[in-house]
């Protein structure tokens, strides 16, 4: 209940706040190519239901079609603007609407696309427990994910066999003695504005 009541207050006043950087980015993306301002792509939630993320369109349309589903390096499928946005991580604030809906809370594990829940072995799916997030202590330690991926000879492979499961390690470390105190500290780590290896991840 506290973390609901917690996701809900900062959100709504995140969507008020940054409401002029949104209407900002939304006419950006929307200038540069005429085409859709958000992209929403189907994840899995808590307890395995599936639910549509939001987040700013950052690639040319339709580029599912056009190449591999995982984005690495300089994509050359991502626009200008978008770039600007994945930098800055900016794509990822419409996922506040998210946790308005109750489909995701402010810090937990990003949600997989179906095809990479499927892969779970028995023990990983127990992070399908959890609310999934728009950021956590993994998305921090892989900042720079698309970048690492981009030098692996398999980019596919290395996310299913390298990154995934040490994501889900350290995300269901950290829900053994999540908080609304800790995510507060998830939440400023994210903006650069706490250590994350002093928020600790053990019982």
């Amino acid at each position: 209940m506290a973390k609901r009541a917690f996701d809900l207050f900062w959100s709504i006043l995140g969507l008020v706040i940054l409401s002029p950087l949104l209407v900002l980015a939304a006419l950006l993306v929307k200038l540069e190519d005429g085409g859709p301002v958000f992209f929403r792509q189907v994840r899995i939630g808590r307890e395995g239901r599936p639910f549509r993320i939001w987040k700013f369109r950052t690639m040319v349309v339709d580029a599912e079609r056009m190449g591999r589903s995982i984005t690495v390096g300089q994509d050359a499928r991502i626009t200008r603007v978008g770039a600007r946005l994945r930098d800055t991580k900016l794509d990822e604030l419409p996922q506040l609407l998210n946790v308005v809906a109750g489909d995701m809370s402010l810090v937990g594990p990003r949600p997989e696309v179906p095809r990479y829940v499927e892969l779970y072995s028995e023990a990983q799916r127990a992070i399908l427990a959890l609310l999934p997030g728009i950021t956590d202590l993994a998305s921090i330690k892989y900042r720079h994910e698309s970048e690492l991926l981009a030098g692996a000879e398999n980019p596919d492979e290395t996310y299913v066999q390298v990154l995934l499961p040490d994501k889900i390690r350290i995300n269901l470390a950290y829900a053994a003695r999540a908080g609304v105190w800790s995510d507060f500290l998830v939440i400023l780590a994210t903006l650069g504005l706490f250590p994350p290896g002093r928020i600790r991840t053990e019982p």
